[in-house]
């Protein structure tokens, strides 16, 4: 079995310094008002498996395992595991944790969680898909469960770190919308639900129960807003005492202002792009005087490529980044399993670009819409614009078109786009998770292609893919992942363009430990 699977980084952040403390520029010290970039969209902890939701939830709910600062797994919820055999794992439940009406977690509750998201109704991003490899749960006792598997699955303990345990009385009945009115808002984590304003603010208190390090906090206010310049002007007027994503034009006054402390730290989302890759004709490809177009031309790989050789990553780093991107053809930075170091960064080449257009048929180019979401990546629409620049040039008339996230995704996910921009964060740890999501023909059934938006499908990477899920022994997985992504990508399936660079600022006398996972957790900032 795995060796790296039982390694037990120790990742937690330890609470320091008084309660008491005071702190330049805040109006109590045990008081955080911290904004965020996103708002959620659900507070059912299993509706919609999208990053600002999940965000939110792991300051209310615990999973059995989770990941320290470096996406390394450490116990959560479960103090220990083993296999029993090839398909059984067993996992040992602490003792003595209790949610926060006071009753006493046990496997009953967690059993309940595992069942849960399967049964979510018009979710537009299952969490299913990180318990579908289990065929059967068993209880054993009080404190503990096994899970059996219908093949060997090593990425049991990864995925079990995006299901949240609920509390089975008090979730039992509910829909998903019952949660935003506090209903069912009953978890094991470092804070308690208060109450939630959609668009606005979460307000929390902290769980003086906590099994793990005790929050800093007395209180936190989480507060959504969206716009980079209003959430700096936040920060620096004292409305909050923490931000994320600093706007990337202020990353020099930030920097430089004695008032503030600045944390940052390479995530592992990718930023990408993806096509229709599957309809002969695409509803936003056109001629380049704007007529539709008979033949897709985004089918092709050689097209595709020629887009990617097209992208000056490099002037995306320099000039519209600030230098807080890392230009990558890889879908997980080099700290991840399954990193395919072979897989060197597209050099940019407007003239190959062209020649490998004029090779697939299209010498004079093709008209094009690409769209993007405007509110939720670092620079989002801005690095589509860029690369829109980049295309016309090569003779691909490029238009952009941006929107808020949540319009953005409820589209994408119905295949409206021909060609869009978009982001993925391996939040499993490793690169089989864009693989399983981004790229593997989309099979309900087994969890694949839950984001291929494109709807490419390359059967010879799912061969290599379904084989590396099934392997325990980690290096052999290595080579299997990493050949699984030299052939998708290879083939144009998506374009990387950079690993985003996670950026927070507090006020001085406040510090943040920067997360790979680029998670923002009010738990993990701390007096100094």
């Amino acid at each position: 079995m795995s060796l790296r699977t039982f390694k037990k980084a120790i990742g937690a952040v330890a609470v320091a310094g008084a309660l008491g403390l005071a702190l330049a520029g805040t109006a109590q010290a045990a008081d955080l008002k911290l904004a965020m970039s996103s708002p959620p969209t659900s507070m059912d902890p299993h509706f919609y498996n999208l990053f600002s939701n999940i965000n939110v939830s792991e300051h209310i709910f615990d999973s059995l395992t989770k990941m320290d600062p470096d996406s390394r797994i450490i116990p959560g919820l479960a103090e220990s595991w083993k296999l029993v055999n090839n398909l059984t794992w067993e996992f040992k439940i602490r003792k003595g944790v209790k949610f926060h009406d006071g009753s006493e977690l046990t496997a009953e509750d967690v059993i309940w969680s595992l069942d849960r998201p399967a049964t979510i109704q018009n979710s537009p991003g299952k969490f299913d898909v990180y318990t579908k490899a289990i065929v059967n749960k068993k209880i054993i006792d009080k404190y503990t469960i096994q899970l059996t598997t219908s093949q060997p699955y090593p990425l049991m303990l990864n995925d079990l770190t995006s299901i949240f345990i609920v509390q089975k009385k008090a979730t039992q009945g509910l829909g998903s919308d019952d949660f935003a009115q506090g209903k069912g808002m009953i978890g094991t984590g470092p804070f308690k639900f208060v109450s939630y304003a959609r668009d606005d603010r979460v307000e929390l208190v902290r769980n003086n129960d906590y099994w793990g390090n005790k929050p800093a906090w007395d209180k936190v206010t989480l507060r959504f807003i969206p716009n980079p310049a209003t959430r700096l002007a936040a920060l620096l007027s004292g409305d909050v005492q923490a931000i994320e994503n600093v706007p990337t034009p202020d990353l020099p006054k930030v920097r430089n202002d004695p008032k503030l402390a600045f944390f940052s730290k390479i995530s592992h989302r990718v930023i990408y792009l993806y096509f229709d890759a599957k309809r002969d004709k695409s509803p936003y490809v056109t001629t380049k005087e704007g007529a539709p177009l008979d033949k897709n031309p985004l089918k092709d790989t050689r097209v595709r490529n020629a887009i990617s050789m097209a992208i000056n990553r490099q002037g995306i780093k320099d000039r519209l980044m600030e230098g807080l991107s890392e230009p990558t053809n890889n879908l997980v930075p080099p700290t991840l399993f399954g990193y395919n170091p072979n897989l060197k960064t597209v050099k940019y080449d407007p003239e190959g670009a062209k020649k490998l257009l004029a090779e697939a048929g299209f010498p004079n180019g093709f008209g094009v819409t690409l769209h993007t979401p405007n509110n939720r990546y670092v620079n989002d629409e801005k690095i589509a614009q860029t690369i829109a620049q980049n295309l016309t040039r090569i003779g691909i008339a490029t238009k952009v078109e941006g929107m808020p996230m949540a319009t953005y995704s409820s589209k994408g996910i119905k295949h409206e786009w021909s060609f869009g921009l978009l982001g993925w964060g391996a939040q499993t740890g490793e690169v089989s998770s864009p693989l399983r999501a981004l790229l593997a023909c989309e099979d309900s059934k087994k969890g694949f292609g839950t984001t291929n938006w494109g709807e490419y499908c390359n059967p010879k990477m799912d061969v290599v893919l379904e084989k590396a899920l099934s392997t325990v022994d980690d290096t052999e997985r290595s080579k299997l992942l990493q050949e699984a992504t030299a052939i998708a990508i290879n083939d144009g399936g998506i374009i990387p363009i950079h690993q985003q660079v996670t950026t927070w600022a507090t006020q001085k006398g406040i510090v943040y430990v920067p997360r790979t996972d680029e998670r923002t957790y009010a738990h993990n900032f701390k007096p100094q």
